[in-house]
């Protein structure tokens, strides 16, 4: 059983529920559950082309979708931070604030054997435990 618990969540797929779950149930009594969705921004040229009001408003639908997912589920606290999706989610575990990390993981591509999933680098360097389960 865990104290503190990340559940990083994609809000373009549905196995954050499935997450959250597994989450509660190694969770111990008293302990909490953080939902964290990195917001990973347009990055090079890309971004050349996108004004700052288009990036406001996308955050901002980020983070009502991140408050509708969790909604209504006691002791899941959302929060939303801004990077790189695995580096990101490592560095808020590795800081303290997580002893366990659940998450899904799509069922790989071609693209994933050569660049990596999210879940793959989280499970080689986050310094706590990570419990991957797999989607459909």
């Amino acid at each position: 059983m865990y104290k503190t618990i990340i559940v990083p969540m994609a809000l373009d797929h549905g196995l954050s529920p499935q997450s959250l779950q597994i989450a509660r149930a190694l969770l111990a009594p008293g302990g909490s559950i953080t939902a964290l969705h990195v917001y990973e921004a347009p990055e090079g040229t890309v971004s050349a082309y996108v004004d700052e009001e288009t990036m406001r408003e996308a955050y901002q639908k980020a983070t009502d979708r991140l408050n509708e997912k969790v909604h209504g589920i006691e002791g899941v606290t959302p929060v939303i931070t801004k990077g790189h999706s695995a580096r990101t989610i490592i560095d808020f575990a590795n800081s303290g604030k997580a002893e366990c990390i659940v998450m899904g993981s799509h069922k790989p591509g071609i693209r994933d054997y050569f660049l990596g999933s999210t879940a793959s680098h989280v499970v080689r360097h986050a310094q706590c435990a990570v419990h991957v389960h797999r989607g459909s």
